[in-house]
C-alpha cells in the first residue's frame, strides 16, 4: 500500500541524471542501454577475476552509485524483455523470473518504456508505460512503481530486494496480472435510490465495486468483456482481498447490484475523509443494519470494512455492558478510578494520569478513565469480553455476510495484562469503523442487526444473529452513559452541534512507533450510527468526532 501511495506522488518526475550515468528511457525494441561504469557489474555476476571473488563480504549502507547501478541493470534488462537478465539482478532470482516472463504472457503486456525517478536513499521509484494486447483488442498502459537496493545476504553484492510490487504496487505474494476475458461480467452498482455508482464519483468506493462485482458478477446478469486484472493468490484471499481490474480493453455488458448506500450520506463521508489523513468512517441505519455510506482517505484498501485496529476506548461500550450485568458496575454508584491500577504485572494509568476521587460509573465513563475498567479485572474470567462481544454484539465471529468482503473484529480469549488491557481496547482487540458503528446500533436498536450493503433478498444468504440480548435494565444505563458522555464527556465538544436522541464515546489507541494515538469516536442518533478514525492524529474527540458529528447531521 506504501509503495502504491508513493506511486501517486510521482507521476510528474522526469528521467534524471542518476549517479553521474544518464538514465536512458528504456524500451522493448531498440531500446537505449544504460551505460554501465567500471568492473562493479561483471563482479556482481560471478564473472570477475578469482582474486575479486575472495574479496570481503560488502557491508554498511549503499553508496548512491551502487543503487543506481544495480536499478540501472535490473530496467534495462526487463525493458529490453531479458527477463532472467533483469532476475539476477535481484536477491530472489527464482520468483522474479516467474512473475516477469508471466508479466509479458499472461499479462500480454509488450513494448515497454521504463522511466526512473531520482533515488532516494535506497528505493528507486520508476513510471511504466507499455501496450497491452488480446486478439484485436489493444490498449496502452501507464502506472508508477518503485524498487529498493539492499545488499545481497552472503556477499553483500547490491541486488534489487524483490517483491511483487516491484512489477506493479497492487501485486502482493502470490497474486497473478492476466490479461483476457474477464472472469466475472462486470456490474452497475446502484445507490439505494437507484442511481449509478461509480469510483470517479464517490472515490471511496473503488474496492467496495471490486468486492460487489466478484460475489454477484456471475449472479447479476451481465456478459464478460476483456481486461488486464489482478488474479489474487492464496494469501491476499486470506486477507480478503478482491480481484482488481487494472485496465478495460473491451467492455462486457454490466447487471446490475442495487446497493444500501445513500447518495447524500456517501458524499458527505467522502467530503469528510477527503479533509484528513489516514481518516476512515461509516454511517449504518440501527433498526435495519443497513450501510449508507462508507468512505476512507487512502483509496488503496478498505479500512472502514477491512481494517484490523485497536479500538481504544471505544471498546468499553461493551466493556461496560458486561460490568454491569455481571453487577460490577452501576451507572449511579461510587466506583473506582484511581491514578494508577496495576494488573498481570503491567501498571496502567489514565490520560494525564487523572483520578476522579468518590466518583460514579458514570463520571468514569464520561471521562474515559481506563482505571476504573481493568480495576474490575480480578472479579473477570479470562473469557468474558469474549463471550459479551460475540453473543450481544455478534463480533469476532468471521460470519458476517454483507455483500463485500469485511473483517468482523477479533475479541480474543487473553490473561493476565493482555486481558486487562483488552478491557480498554487495547491488548489483542481489533475492530474496525463498520464494527464500532455496529456496536453504536446495536445499543441504539436494543438488538444487534448484522451490517450489510446488499439486501440478502438478492441472493439468499443467511446475516449473522447475535445469541442473545441486554436486559432491559442494562440497556437503558448503557444509552445513559453514552448520552452523558455527548453531552458532558469527552464527546460534547464534539457533539455540540447534533440534537435529539444521541449518545456517543470517544477513543484512542495507542499504537507502537507512533507518536500520536489513532483518533476513535463511535455515536448513534435517531435512526443513524456511526463511527470513524483517523490514524496517528491524536484524541478521538478532536480528531474523528467531528467527523462523525457531522454525518449524523447530514443524515437528518
Amino acid at each position: 500500500m506504501g509503495n502504491r501511495a508513493r506511486a501517486g506522488e510521482r507521476r510528474k518526475t522526469r528521467p534524471v541524471v542518476l549517479g553521474g550515468v544518464i538514465a536512458v528511457v528504456v524500451g522493448g525494441a531498440g531500446f537505449g542501454a544504460y551505460a554501465l561504469y567500471g568492473g562493479g557489474a561483471a563482479a556482481e555476476d560471478g564473472s570477475g577475476s578469482a582474486s575479486t571473488r575472495a574479496e570481503a563480504v560488502k557491508t554498511g549502507p549503499l553508496s548512491a552509485e551502487e543503487v543506481t547501478t544495480a536499478a540501472e541493470r535490473f530496467l534495462t534488462a526487463w525493458g529490453a524483455g531479458k527477463v532472467d537478465e533483469a532476475a539476477a539482478a535481484t536477491d530472489d532470482p527464482k520468483a522474479a523470473a516467474a512473475l516477469l516472463k508471466a508479466y509479458a504472457k499472461d499479462a500480454r503486456i509488450k513494448n515497454l518504456t521504463l522511466t526512473p525517478a531520482a533515488p532516494a536513499g535506497g528505493e528507486v521509484p520508476f513510471s511504466v508505460k507499455g501496450t497491452v494486447s488480446y486478439e484485436e483488442a489493444g490498449k496502452p498502459l501507464a502506472y508508477d512503481s518503485a524498487l529498493t537496493v539492499v545488499r545481497r545476504a552472503g556477499d553483500g553484492a547490491p541486488r534489487i530486494d524483490w517483491q511483487p510490487s516491484v512489477v506493479h504496487p497492487d501485486l502482493k505474494e502470490g497474486d497473478k496480472l492476466v490479461t483476457g476475458e474477464a472472469g466475472t461480467p462486470p456490474v452497475e452498482a446502484l445507490d439505494r435510490d437507484g442511481g449509478e455508482l461509480t469510483a470517479e464519483k464517490y472515490p471511496s468506493l473503488g474496492s467496495v465495486l471490486d468486492g460487489l462485482r466478484e460475489k454477484y458478477g456471475e449472479k447479476a446478469g451481465g456478459e464478460a468483456g476483456v481486461e488486464l486484472r489482478i488474479v489474487r493468490g492464496k494469501e491476499s484471499k486470506k486477507a480478503k482481498l478482491s480481484d482488481k481490474t487494472l485496465l478495460e480493453l473491451s467492455e462486457g455488458t454490466p447487471g446490475t447490484v442495487q446497493t444500501t448506500l445513500s447518495p447524500s450520506l456517501q458524499a458527505a463521508a467522502e467530503k469528510q475523509v477527503a479533509a484528513k489523513k489516514r481518516a476512515s468512517v461509516v454511517v449504518l441505519r440501527p433498526s435495519t443494519g443497513e450501510i449508507l455510506a462508507v468512505a476512507n482517505s487512502s483509496r488503496n484498501f478498505n479500512t472502514a470494512f477491512q481494517g484490523s485496529l485497536a479500538p481504544g476506548s471505544t471498546m468499553k461500550v461493551i466493556t461496560a455492558s458486561m460490568l454491569i450485568e455481571k453487577g460490577l458496575a452501576s451507572m449511579d454508584e461510587k466506583h473506582p478510578c484511581p491514578k494508577y491500577f496495576s494488573y498481570g504485572g503491567w501498571k496502567f494509568q489514565n490520560d494525564n494520569k487523572f483520578e476522579i476521587k468518590d466518583g460514579t460509573f458514570k463520571a468514569s465513563f464520561a471521562r474515559s478513565c481506563n482505571t476504573a475498567f481493568i480495576s474490575q479485572a480480578p472479579e473477570l474470567k479470562n473469557d468474558d469480553l469474549t463471550k459479551q462481544a460475540q453473543q450481544v454484539f455478534g463480533l469476532g465471529m468471521n460470519n458476517w455476510q454483507v455483500g463485500v468482503p469485511t473483517f468482523d473484529g477479533a475479541v480474543p480469549v487473553q490473561s493476565a495484562a493482555p486481558m486487562g488491557a483488552s478491557l480498554i481496547g487495547q491488548g489483542g482487540v481489533r475492530m474496525n469503523p463498520l464494527n464500532m458503528a455496529s456496536v453504536s446500533a446495536t445499543v441504539k436498536a436494543g438488538v444487534f442487526h448484522q451490517p450489510y450493503l446488499v439486501s440478502p433478498e438478492v441472493d439468499g444468504r443467511s446475516l449473522a444473529k447475535a445469541s442473545r440480548t441486554l436486559s432491559a435494565d442494562t440497556l437503558a444505563q448503557l444509552r445513559e452513559l453514552m448520552s452523558y458522555t455527548a453531552s458532558s464527556g469527552t464527546a460534547a465538544e464534539a457533539m455540540a452541534g447534533v440534537s435529539g436522541d444521541r449518545g456517543a464515546k470517544t477513543g484512542s489507541a495507542e499504537v507502537d512507533g507512533q507518536k500520536k494515538p489513532n483518533g476513535w469516536f463511535t455515536a448513534y442518533r435517531g435512526d443513524l450510527a456511526a463511527a470513524g478514525v483517523v490514524q496517528a492524529a491524536g484524541h478521538g474527540g478532536s480528531t474523528a468526532g467531528p467527523m462523525v458529528a457531522a454525518l449524523l447531521q447530514a443524515g437528518g
